[in-house]
């Protein structure tokens, strides 16, 4: 069967074409390599012995979505990361995410509801949720204003889909992930982010290897038991594998609604001092960090619950916090080597 991954060389998508091609599917991804290098490819290849098709492609270019989904009439499913995802720069460059998240998701469904097999996996995120008044998050939690223009655009990709299948024949699972981490345990490919990394932990390993002078630590007089914000931090591979369960579900016509909406994480908090402080004792190495001022956009705590995922989707998170860092650690001293 073949599955499209758009953003297929990311962070997240790397790992997907790898759980999806060791569970015999044939790949296609999608990149526009803005923010992933085409050597991932090989990453890819030395771990499953085999190379996905490529195609390099911006889905902002509305006549090469057409084209591809012309040439490929015998898709069964579409899992879609290709987005920007940065809060800060979200704010600071709003119209950048409303084109390159909005137009990119509508241009895809156009095509994809004229195929006999309009399955759609969005990787969407916690960010829905805003500050949500209860812990652990369910997926009845309610959608409370977005926090930033990145946040905005998961909200409204997910109406765009709700909408869109309630007319069509597209049948959709939205993953709301929280804070991916880690690599795959092989180093053969994780987390490359071009220029000053915007998330948590290659932020952490940058600075542990060198790259970076201290990691900045925005806020300390969060309401948590530290004073640092709280996020629940899944491993990349875990996530990955979620989202092959999911398309199976929409694949073998197992799904209950037109739409379903499932949380991915572990269920656990862990605040920044407890990831620094994790970090440090699975790799030895002595962080130097600072604590600054708050970062526009950012919420106090959100951890899921995963009990919907867990028990509709069968699917559980399997690896530790110290095992996603101590992965990230080993990816970030074998792409300096």
């Amino acid at each position: 069967m073949k599955i499209v991954v758009t953003g297929g060389l990311g962070f997240i998508g790397s790992h997907t074409v790898v759980e999806l091609q060791n569970e015999g599917f044939e790949v296609v991804a999608i990149d526009n390599l803005s923010n992933s290098s085409e050597s991932v490819l090989d990453g890819i290849f030395n771990i499953t012995g085999k190379k996905p098709i490529f195609e390099k492609m911006d889905l902002r270019d509305k006549a090469s979505v057409q084209n591809f989904f012309k040439k490929n009439q015998d898709v069964a499913g579409v899992i879609h990361f290709a987005a920007s995802k940065a809060v800060g720069e979200s704010v600071e460059n709003p119209l950048l995410y409303y084109e390159n998240n909005i137009n990119a998701l509508v241009y895809v469904l156009q095509e994809l509801k004229e195929l006999p097999n309009a399955n759609f996996i969005f990787s969407s995120s916690c960010t829905v949720y805003g500050q949500a008044e209860k812990m652990p998050i369910t997926e009845d939690a309610s959608i409370q204003t977005a926090m930033s223009p990145y946040g905005n655009t998961k909200q409204i990709g997910e109406e765009i889909i709700t909408d869109t299948a309630k007319v069509t024949n597209i049948n959709s699972i939205l993953l709301r992930y929280f804070n991916p981490i880690g690599s795959h345990s092989s180093a053969e490919i994780g987390e490359l982010p071009l220029g000053v990394p915007q998330n948590l932990v290659p932020f952490i390993t940058q600075t542990a290897y060198g790259l970076r002078e201290k990691l900045s630590v925005f806020g300390s007089d969060y309401p948590t038991p530290d004073g640092t914000a709280v996020r629940d931090y899944i491993h990349v591979v875990d996530l990955a594998k979620a989202h092959v369960i999911a398309l199976q579900r929409l694949i073998n016509k197992q799904n209950l609604s037109k739409v379903e909406t499932f949380n991915l994480g572990t269920g656990t908090g862990s605040s920044v001092l407890e990831v620094i402080n994790a970090f440090e004792k699975v790799s030895g190495q002595k962080l130097n960090y600072q604590i600054v001022g708050r970062r526009e956009g950012d919420i106090t705590s959100a951890y899921a619950n995963t009990d919907k995922a867990n028990t509709v989707l069968g699917w559980k998170s399997q690896l530790s916090l110290e095992e996603a860092l101590a992965s990230a650690w080993k990816w970030e001293k074998k792409i300096r080597s």
